[in-house]
């Protein structure tokens, strides 16, 4: 099977259902969003030295992929809205809670960076977030429709994103790079 099909050189691609749409549709650039987060998530593993965060980001890569997939689909009925499920939050609550036991108290702001992994997950953040306004704009649109727990996931996943950059410089033994505030 090719890997190029020539179906989108007129500027459409095609969405789950036989709908096609515009590849700047709002809903393309909301799932096109969660594949770049899904994309640095992978390079962030792939510079993870010792795997610290590895577990936790693979698993956060597929659940990422059932996002995208529902996402892709804008049926309220999809298979995929469906499997998004509240769990999805609490285990990423579950995992902050864990998390931020290893870690000192803040006591300032901080900027992205120390290690190259903790950097990585500090743009990861901010590409969940722009994917989770994304999503949210989408679901003000009319006669568009996008599941709440995708919402509130994403609000979820960027705060655990947060965590993990700081776990992976504790454990790496680096320090977060703190805010001076100076003007």
């Amino acid at each position: 099977m090719k890997i190029y099909t020539k179906t989108g050189d007129d500027g459409k691609t095609g969405l789950l259902g036989a709908r096609r749409v515009s590849k700047d549709d709002l809903r393309i650039e909301a799932y096109g969003s969660i594949d770049e987060l899904n994309a640095v998530l992978g390079v962030a593993r792939a510079t993870d030295r010792d795997g610290s965060a590895d577990a936790v980001l693979a698993q956060i890569q597929d659940e990422l992929f059932a996002v995208g997939s529902a996402l892709a689909d804008p049926s309220p009925d999809g298979p995929f809205h469906a499997s998004i499920t509240p769990d999805y939050t609490t285990r990423l609550e579950q995992t902050i809670d864990v998390l931020e036991g290893e870690l000192p108290p803040l006591t300032q702001f901080i900027l992205p960076g120390g290690s190259p992994a903790s950097a990585l997950l500090h743009l990861a953040r901010t590409v969940c977030r722009r994917a989770e306004r994304v999503v949210i704009k989408l679901g003000r649109q009319p006669d568009e429709h996008v599941p709440d727990t995708i919402r509130v996931y994403l609000n979820r996943l960027s705060d655990l994103l947060f965590v993990l950059a700081r776990v992976v410089n504790h454990r790496a033994g680096v320090s977060d790079v703190p805010w001076s505030g100076r003007r």
